[in-house]
């Protein structure tokens, strides 16, 4: 009876002084910062069932607050902070749509890169997967957006427009400018349309950001104001991070399949190319989607000295020299 009661009161001790919030591994870190998105961005996540997820916001809630059920775990709440960081945003905390997830990044991205890279021959295909693609990048872009910047219907449709537009165009201009060229090069036409798009996409899906300014908090989480360089800033380090997480599988998946093709078996199993494709860009995906998320951190930290006059002068107005940084999320 002793010994249940310590253990029962050891772990009451453990969870009194559990920050739920507090990082697993250091953000401050690349290394720290991949774990952690291994952790939230793992495909499997998209499979737990609303009820489950559910649950995981009630304990995150609860977990704040202080009161957690008896009998309580810290890997449980381990597991109900991954899934809430997973399924709902960490602005609004608001359950997010499952394509527009990043844990869909994986299942989601492998089948439409693998099927963009294996039919980019005929115009109708290439047409047809780059808007795929980008109805795909868009949903993605909206869902993992700064919530703080509202985006109205008119914005969504004119970005999503322009990007599949730019896809389009540069894949079908590139298809034609590279007729002549080595086959390789040709298969390296997607990747080039993929990035010419998420420089547009993303811009413009949260052109408000850029326009009325993205809302920067100091340390303590007391908003200061909206600067309009911290959100080119944070849209700037999300575009190099898609078209970081889209390159090593549209790069060298060309390469490994130009040799591929060219062996006996594989011209007897035509029809597999394509599921190959996807299982390869699934490979990719699988590692590349969290290095990708984890090149810059989530919370950016951004020197007083970098924002826009007017707004220094109204920090340096109200809080002196005590507040040298601002922090704001990026997105993803």
């Amino acid at each position: 009876m002793v010994s249940t009661v310590l253990c029962v009161s050891e772990m009451e001790a453990d969870l009194s002084g559990f920050n739920i919030d507090a990082p697993r591994w250091d953000q401050c870190t690349f290394r720290g910062r991949v774990k952690h998105f291994f952790n939230i961005t793992d495909p499997r996540t998209v499979l737990v069932p609303e009820r489950e997820l559910d649950w995981a916001k009630v304990m995150v809630e609860k977990s704040r607050t202080g009161v957690v059920p008896p009998g309580t775990q810290v890997e449980q709440l381990l597991y109900a902070k991954k899934l809430y960081d997973s399924a709902f945003h960490p602005d609004t905390g608001e359950k997010m749509n499952v394509i527009g997830r990043m844990s869909f990044q994986v299942p989601g991205g492998m089948i439409i890169t693998g099927f963009m890279l294996q039919f980019y021959r005929t115009m109708p295909a290439v047409i047809f997967w780059q808007w795929v693609n980008q109805s795909f990048n868009a949903l993605v872009n909206y869902t993992n957006r700064n919530a703080a910047s509202p985006t109205s219907v008119r914005q969504m449709a004119l970005s999503y427009i322009t990007a599949t537009t730019t896809a389009v165009a540069t894949a079908v201009g590139m298809n034609m400018l590279t007729k002549r060229a080595p086959p390789l090069v040709g298969r390296w036409v997607p990747f080039a349309a993929v990035a010419a798009a998420n420089c547009v996409n993303i811009p413009m899906m949260r052109q408000q950001e850029l326009i009325q300014g993205i809302c920067v908090k100091d340390r303590n989480h007391n908003e200061i104001g909206h600067s309009q360089r911290a959100a080119a800033v944070g849209i700037t380090q999300v575009v190099i991070s898609r078209i970081t997480m889209a390159a090593p599988g549209m790069i060298l998946l060309p390469v490994i399949m130009e040799r591929l093709e060219k062996l006996h078996f594989m011209k007897k199993v035509k029809v597999l190319h394509a599921p190959l494709q996807v299982l390869l860009s699934g490979c990719f995906l699988i590692f590349m989607v969290p290095v990708a998320c984890g090149l810059f951190p989530q919370k950016c930290e951004l020197s007083v000295s970098y924002l826009e006059p007017e707004l220094q002068d109204t920090i340096k107005a109200k809080y002196g020299e005590l507040v040298p940084y601002v922090y704001f999320n990026k997105g993803l």
